[in-house]
């Protein structure tokens, strides 16, 4: 186990200005992908596009990401993570660059898809940090890590607005990548070089090995599905809010940018429940989270109208998804901890696939049954996670009572 060949005077010291670094890192990585849902009508009327090829942006970056998770992210057992961290982050640099200066959709969309690709060093930077962590503290790391990239996304989406009423929505992009490279170079002078001993393997047997960890560990697979279906649940409403905000009730870029800021309340979901799991409180806080999911859509539905409402619902939805994640991370990261970024990818690939489809559902519900649709395809998607919870609790109980082999990796 890697964990057990870094011995506590050999590990090196996670103290708290790393800690936020890395947590400012990973949400500047993770909150590029979300920049353009506040600006879709912008985007649509600047390049002459519809409102559906507009929302497809947002599918394309989500699509992207996942691939960078199968792909990347399982190298981060096999190199160095701060090398791999920090170039992707310059190469993500290089896809927001490509999408401030688009001078059309095409350009944006393979800008937007190459900046997604290479944006998962924040998937890389997670398990990194609770490889660090000392094992008592790793929930609260990751909590705190999650709770930087919940405010990312979040004041990606706000800035993102405020950025586009001041110089236009390609700006967004342009201010991005200075940033991105800014954060690279401070992540190279300040984090440890990571000299973990690793088994010597092949890019293609690594890859293969996260096939077999998805096949051998049934509680990686309920907890990805959880993950998955819950931000999926999400997704429909963060792929038409603009559309709602905008035509129901006038808001413009920068206002419907600082909507978003109310799911800041789910930083603060992600700490407690990093704190809970190092207590061994775990699925209370994934059962307690759903459970706010599944009532968040009675104030969705009445937002159609009254937009205090659909405020909410907003904060309601942030703490529910961020409730049922870092609890997820925290179970799937103990599962296998000398594997824990191919754990990982299968983890984030599914959660962001169910990102992709909630999108995709979102935008062609939208279209043919308004919000009251979206609504409803929420609540499906929310009743799902609840459903699986309830088997992942059921494994739980029996490997409790009989204890699973180890799992073999490569």
């Amino acid at each position: 186990m890697l964990d057990d060949m870094i011995s506590s005077d050999a590990r090196p010291r996670l103290g708290l200005p790393i800690v936020l670094l890395m947590a400012a890192a990973t949400g500047l990585c993770a909150g590029g992908n979300y920049f353009n849902q506040p600006l879709l009508d912008s985007i649509a009327d600047h390049l002459n596009v519809s409102a559906s090829a507009a929302a497809a942006t947002v599918t394309i970056a989500q699509v992207a990401y996942a691939l960078g998770l199968i792909l990347l992210v399982p190298v981060g057992d096999m190199v160095d993570r701060r090398k791999l961290t920090v170039g992707l982050m310059l190469l993500a640099a290089t896809g927001q660059a490509v999408s401030g200066f688009a001078p059309n959709f095409a350009t944006l969309a393979v800008g937007i898809a190459v900046a997604g690709v290479f944006s998962v060093a924040a998937q890389v930077l997670i398990p990194f940090a609770a490889s660090l962590a000392e094992p008592e503290r790793s929930g609260q790391v990751v909590g705190t890590i999650m709770s930087g990239l919940l405010i990312g996304i979040l004041l990606a989406r706000s800035v993102a607005g405020v950025l586009s009423g001041l110089g236009g929505w390609s700006t967004v992009y342009k201010v991005a990548a200075v940033l991105m490279v800014v954060m690279a170079v401070a992540l190279w002078r300040s984090l440890p070089s990571d000299s973990a001993d690793r088994p010597k393997a092949s890019y293609r047997a690594t890859l293969a090995s996260v096939g077999t960890l998805a096949a051998t560990l049934p509680r990686l697979r309920t907890r990805s599905a959880m993950g998955g279906l819950a931000f999926a649940a999400v997704s429909t409403v963060f792929t038409t809010m603009a559309f709602l905000l905008s035509g129901e009730f006038g808001y413009s870029d920068t206002q419907i940018g600082l909507v978003g800021l109310l799911g800041v309340a789910g930083a603060l979901m992600a700490t407690v429940a990093g704190r809970l799991a190092d207590r061994g409180l775990g699925q209370l806080a994934t059962g307690g989270a759903i459970a706010i999911l599944l009532v968040s859509w009675l104030p969705f539905v009445a937002g159609a109208t009254h937009v205090v409402w659909f405020l909410v619902a907003i904060v309601l939805a942030d703490l529910a998804l961020q409730g049922v994640h870092v609890s997820n991370q925290n179970v799937i990261y103990a599962l296998v901890p000398e594997a824990r970024s191919r754990v990982n990818s299968v983890y984030m690939t599914t959660y962001f696939v169910g990102a992709a489809v909630g999108s995709a559902v979102g935008s062609v519900v939208w279209k043919s049954y308004g919000w009251n649709g979206v609504c409803i395809a929420g609540l499906v998607f929310s009743v799902a996670t609840a459903m699986v919870w309830v088997h992942d609790r059921r494994l739980e109980t029996a490997e409790l009572r009989i204890p699973q082999s180890p799992v073999a990796v490569g």
